[in-house]
């Protein structure tokens, strides 16, 4: 190792070579690697070894089905670096994934508002410099004024990317949504490198595709959802969506089956997953 690498964890695995100065190589084959992960290098030690400097890795994606071999295995993570890209699939991939996101990132300065939005209503926090954490659960930003921000990977209801100007240039920014300590629906924005930037999308979208479903809701469905997402108390809902108590009730059933809505016994209420204000913020959408 160069003076100053260390070593931050070691997987074991299979690689595949997808793409080879460009082409397809279409009759790749996994084979079997230790996957070393450095403060500055991917290393894929086995017939050949291969290192990657971490600096190089221009993007990471959950697929790059080449062909039948990688679409049969159902977890593995795309490396895009020049003209190359590395299929690696590690015996332990969550583990692996959050290791290497470490490596990418960890301790990376970028820019973030937070709040930038805390139950649909638009806050004056200011842009503050950030330091980026990654663990199994979250996306933590220690902002520069002390407080903190946390992500849950498992609580993230949607990203929406925009371009804005701040600080007098134009910048891609991601919105995203997810709930803060108290349970509010808030929004999280954040900007910075590129190559930050392709790192913080993996790993939030990758939140987001957990617990999306392909939903095909009643208009009362929807309802119920919406009156949810205003606040109005579960005691109150057959009144606000003009449903007897025994439908309301079904529905309910419904919308826990789908992952939408979850019930707190502590308050014997419900209260909306991920999912549910993914689709309320659909349906207000389309209003």
């Amino acid at each position: 190792m160069a003076e100053g690498e260390s070593k931050i964890a070691e997987h074991k695995g299979q690689v595949m070579h997808a793409v080879r100065e460009g082409r397809e190589v279409h009759d790749a084959e996994w084979r079997p690697v230790r996957i070393v992960l450095t403060t500055e290098r991917l290393v894929l030690v086995g017939e050949e070894q291969t290192a990657i400097p971490l600096d190089d890795v221009e993007r990471s994606e959950d697929r790059y089905d080449v062909n039948q071999a990688a679409a049969t295995t159902a977890t593995y993570t795309a490396i895009s670096v020049g003209e190359d890209v590395y299929l690696i699939d590690a015996t332990e991939q969550q583990s692996f994934e959050t290791d290497y996101f470490q490596a990418l990132i960890d301790g990376e300065i970028i820019r973030a508002k937070h709040p930038a939005i805390v139950g649909g209503v638009v806050q004056d926090s200011p842009w503050s410099k950030a330091k980026v954490k990654i663990t199994d659960e979250a996306v933590k930003l220690a902002l520069a004024d002390g407080s903190r921000a946390v992500i849950g990977r498992d609580d993230i209801g949607d990203v929406e990317t925009e371009t804005r100007e701040i600080d007098g240039e134009r910048r891609e920014v991601f919105e995203v949504e997810h709930t803060d300590p108290e349970g509010r629906s808030v929004e999280t924005h954040v900007t910075g490198a590129d190559r930050h930037l392709a790192v913080l999308e993996t790993v939030l979208r990758q939140g987001v595709e957990q617990i999306e479903a392909n939903l095909d809701l009643s208009g009362i469905e929807k309802r119920v959802v919406m009156a949810l997402h205003s606040g109005v108390s579960s005691f109150d809902l057959p009144e606000f969506v003009d449903a007897d108590v025994e439908r309301v009730e079904e529905i309910f059933d419904q919308l826990i089956e789908y992952d939408v809505v979850e019930v707190d016994r502590e308050r014997t209420e419900v209260e909306l997953t991920p999912e549910g204000r993914r689709v309320a913020g659909e349906t207000m959408g389309e209003q």
